[in-house]
């Protein structure tokens, strides 16, 4: 998909990605099950969960390289802090449908049954229209003024040729996309099965902490703008080593609502250091001919290897009864990033995007 976006324009590759999207959506939505179609269920499940992982794989980099090239040098920060913003709003959206569906038109049996299928079917319809809607996007200025031939354009050879830039995209990802996935996916889930929380309550707490870390998301972007991205990935870095324990130990503890709540606020306020800015900083490592694939290959690998495998780490923990090692995971994970940021210069003032 970054090959695409720098082959053939970011424009293009943001339509595809949303209709990959749409198209794995209406096959989890209509599917038959099991006792219609035997093992035909679960292998087209699966090709269209595979479909959806493209979309969202090619989405993030596609993104972010357009994201950053059309915004203008003083405001870059700001702008391509709103990825976020429509990442934790899409998470949002998703909790709200779910909630409608369990407390207002749905029993439990309901949505076991076919219920579930709804917001798939929902989020069909939607992609169908974000489709069309990106139609009428401009083609980004980088991409229209690039004078490398077509078959030079985001090709791995290419890339090869930037294995610092490569190098620092996963070193960046690392520690911030555990936090990430540790504060926003996989708390709800230890707010039950640790603190001892109800569901309902879980959800309220997460709901909450989730909004108001999407309003954070410009004022973090905006503040690079002014001082600069390293220092903000260096707070991250520093402060989420010193209290990612300490937080997680009082959270597994209390019974608190409003306590834990505070806990997972101060949590993905640090965070905010890192997701606000990551994708202007990796956008801003490349230049256009192979950016799009700089932003999304090695941060793909990043958050598969390390992000996409928080939960099920934590949860094997747990159920060996050293979940405290998790604790340490996370920690390890954001000082192996801080070791790049002290160490990397500032995006800001080394900009590829000012050479475009």
């Amino acid at each position: 998909m970054g090959t695409y976006a720098d082959k053939k324009g970011r424009k293009p590759a943001l339509t595809l990605s949303v209709l990959l999207m749409s198209i794995g959506s209406l096959m989890i939505a209509i599917v038959p099950g099991y006792k219609h179609i035997g093992v035909a269920a679960p292998i087209i499940l699966l090709i269209a969960r595979m479909v959806q992982g493209l979309s969202v794989g090619g989405e993030y980099g596609t993104s972010a390289t357009y994201l950053s090239e059309m915004a203008t040098k003083k405001h870059r920060g700001f702008y391509s802090s709103f990825q976020y913003v429509t990442l934790i709003m899409g998470q949002l959206i998703a909790l709200a449908v779910l909630i409608l569906l369990q407390r207002l038109f749905l029993t439990e049996l309901q949505l076991h049954q076919w219920g579930w299928r709804i917001p798939f079917g929902i989020g069909a319809v939607l992609a169908i229209s974000v489709m069309y809607l990106r139609r009428s996007l401009q083609e980004s200025v980088s991409f229209k003024d690039e004078t490398q031939p077509v078959q030079k354009r985001g090709t791995l050879k290419a890339l090869a040729q930037h294995p610092k830039a490569v190098f620092t995209v996963i070193g960046l990802t690392v520690g911030g996309t555990v936090a990430f996935y540790t504060f926003t996916t996989y708390m709800q889930k230890f707010l039950v099965i640790t603190s001892g929380f109800s569901k309902s309550s879980a959800t309220l707490i997460s709901s909450l902490t989730l909004i108001i870390f999407m309003l954070l998301q410009p004022a973090f972007g905006l503040l690079s703008d002014k001082i600069g991205r390293k220092p903000l990935l260096i707070g991250f870095g520093i402060l989420g080593s010193i209290t990612t324990i300490p937080i997680l130990t009082a959270l597994g503890n209390t019974k608190d609502v409003w306590l834990a709540f505070a806990l997972i606020m101060a949590a993905l306020i640090i965070t905010s250091g890192y997701t606000a800015i990551n994708a202007v900083v990796k956008a801003e490592l490349f230049p256009a001919n192979i950016r799009a694939l700089g932003v999304g290959f090695p941060y793909a690998i990043a958050v598969s290897v390390f992000g996409g495998t928080a939960e099920p780490l934590a949860l094997s923990f747990k159920s060996g009864g050293h979940q405290e090692y998790f604790y340490w995971y996370v920690t390890g994970c954001i000082l192996l990033s801080l070791v790049l940021y002290v160490t990397m210069g500032d995006t800001k003032k080394y900009s590829k995007i000012e050479t475009d």
